[in-house]
């Protein structure tokens, strides 16, 4: 008797799962068709792909010695721009919290203002600061810092708002102050989470600190645009495999201090 309620369920399921998946398709190739994506053109050239891949399986590694210094700008840049825009996320998130300010007027507006600053894309962000202040690491630095503030203060405030109230509503009927609240109640609760959403920030930045480099931001960036301008895959390798390296070293570190700090 279970039987046929069960075998009618899995019917259901695979109708759906057919309509979905068709649905799926059709999007897809409505989208291609629209967009004018033309995947004959791909798989034609196809082969110069595997043509790149070929050149750079020989790196030049005594190109090596000219990236050090603008790999480690890179991580200046990073380390320096994600702790700019922490430390000006840090009062706004709070201003933003619901749990902190009651007014919701003003943490609207707040929010409105850190939602226009995440629809900014990075890449448009450092096209204007190396318009303003010239090709260099300084427009990295800012592009990475509003980044870093956008996204830190929506993910701060959000976890302010996850905390146990309880003490919150202790420390108010006792008579304490914002500032008394948020340092006993609220930030011994979120330290852990902030320590988080740091470092992961950071992992972004570094890597978005290339390809903004890319752009004139400063950083190894700016060397990975001259090898591919002047065809050196060799070269381009060096600056690929550099940052691999990178990247893989600070995303062990960042794991080891979030479960040292969790």
């Amino acid at each position: 008797m279970n039987e046929i309620p069960q075998r009618t369920l899995i019917q259901k399921f695979h109708v759906k799962f057919i309509l979905w998946f068709g649905l799926f398709i059709f999007c897809l190739v409505a989208s291609s068709v629209i967009t004018g994506v033309n995947f004959e053109l791909l798989v034609q050239n196809i082969s110069q792909f595997f043509e790149l891949l070929t050149q750079m399986a020989h790196p030049d590694w005594a190109y090596t010695k000219y990236i050090l210094s603008p790999l480690l700008e890179t991580i200046q840049m990073a380390v320096i721009g994600t702790s700019i825009g922490t430390i000006v996320a840090l009062p706004v998130s709070f201003i933003a919290a619901r749990t902190v300010i009651k007014n919701k007027f003003v943490t609207g507006i707040v929010r409105f203002f850190l939602n226009l600053m995440r629809t900014l894309p990075d890449l448009l962000l450092a096209a204007l600061f190396v318009a303003i202040v010239g090709i260099g690491p300084v427009a990295g630095v800012a592009t990475l810092a509003v980044f870093s503030f956008a996204m830190i203060s929506k993910l701060f405030y959000e976890a302010i708002e996850t905390i146990d109230i309880g003490s919150i509503e202790a420390l108010t009927t006792s008579g304490a102050n914002k500032i008394q609240i948020i340092m006993i109640a609220i930030i011994p609760q979120v330290l852990n989470n902030f320590i988080s959403y740091f470092l992961y920030t950071f992992e972004i930045n570094v890597r978005a600190s290339t390809v903004l480099g890319y752009l004139g931001a400063g950083g190894i960036g700016v060397y990975l645009q001259r090898s591919l301008s002047s065809f050196r895959y060799d070269q381009t390798a060096v600056i690929i495999i550099a940052i691999f390296v990178v990247v893989v070293v600070i995303d062990t570190l960042s794991n080891v201090l979030r479960e040292k700090f969790m």
